[in-house]
């Protein structure tokens, strides 16, 4: 009975492919085309709210970034010790901070709005 009980904790029967993982997230990684534009409208959308100081808005904009790509191959890189990955996450975290940077400025440049409010602060 107890083995029974034991029996549904295990996770070997629900394994996934451990290439096939690597590939995905590896593959989620690269910051090109559709990923790059999302990323661009999501730090707009995330710029505008804590310019007109709404939280719903802020996480609205998390919601929809693309960022996760790189920190989970950041995670897996670390986690299985490839050095490729890790690597290739690192750059491509760095040019989608660099492209959050960028459109942040413009968006806040642009805004007619100055007064800063509590999110920014």
């Amino acid at each position: 009975m107890l083995n029974n009980f034991l029996d549904k904790f295990k996770l070997h029967a629900e394994k996934e492919h451990l290439p096939t993982v690597i590939e995905n997230i590896s593959s989620g990684a690269v910051f090109r085309g559709t990923n790059l534009w999302i990323l661009i409208f999501a730090i707009f959308v995330a710029s505008l709210g804590l310019n007109v100081n709404s939280t719903a808005v802020i996480i609205g904009a998390m919601l929809i970034s693309p960022l996760m790509g790189p920190i989970m191959a950041l995670g897996l890189g670390i986690g299985i010790n490839d050095t490729a990955l890790l690597r290739k996450a690192i750059y491509n975290f760095l040019i989608a901070t660099g492209v959050a940077l960028t459109t942040s400025t413009i968006f806040f440049l642009m805004s007619p709005l100055n007064e800063a409010h509590s999110e920014i602060l």
